[in-house]
């Protein structure tokens, strides 16, 4: 396997005399016509292969904008985000002391209101029980009178006899001035 080249070197060292543009594995032609061939695909190809890359490099520079854009706008959000966590840690301690007062307030409101309550059924009680009281000292009374009274007729009943009633009546009329007869 010998490369064209190597081929060349030996047929030229070999003496024959061929123009070097003749060698057989050489071949100029084949070289000068892929040379004219790639000259005239990059003369052709020049403007837009480098439009294409122009483009391209346009819009790799716009994207590497816009994702810059996005990464500071992503990282304005970080950062308010974060503000945002650092403040929740305040807002959730205020809020617990917030909630804690609250709960305070309200306690001291129920016992407040609990008291009063306490103190005003005592009040009622009080006022049911002097109430009553009087009612029961009044309902004593009357049963002591009646039962005075009843005490008092049996007692007449018992007593008194006939002739002491007549006598207690004529003394009485007596004293009202007699009778004049």
């Amino acid at each position: 396997m010998l490369t064209p080249l190597t081929t060349s070197i030996i047929f030229l060292a070999e003496g024959e005399a061929a123009p070097w543009w003749n060698i057989p594995s050489f071949e100029f032609w084949r070289w000068l016509n892929l040379i004219i061939f790639i000259a005239l695909f990059i003369y052709i190809l020049r403007r837009p292969v480098s439009e294409a890359m122009r483009a391209r490099r346009e819009g790799i520079r716009r994207d590497l904008m816009r994702a810059h854009e996005e990464r500071n706008a992503a990282l304005a959000k970080l950062e308010e985000v974060e503000a945002r966590l650092a403040k929740l840690n305040e807002e959730v301690a205020s809020v617990r002391e917030q909630t804690a007062r609250e709960a305070a307030e309200e306690r001291e409101r129920i016992r407040r209101s609990t008291e009063d309550e306490a103190r005003k059924l005592r009040e009622q009680a009080q006022r049911e029980i002097k109430s009553l009281g009087k009612a029961a000292r009044q309902e004593l009374r009357e049963f002591a009178a009646e039962q005075s009274i009843r005490l008092a007729e049996e007692m007449i009943h018992r007593d008194i006899k006939p002739e002491d009633d007549a006598r207690l009546v004529s003394l009485r009329v007596n004293e009202l001035g007699g009778v004049k007869s």
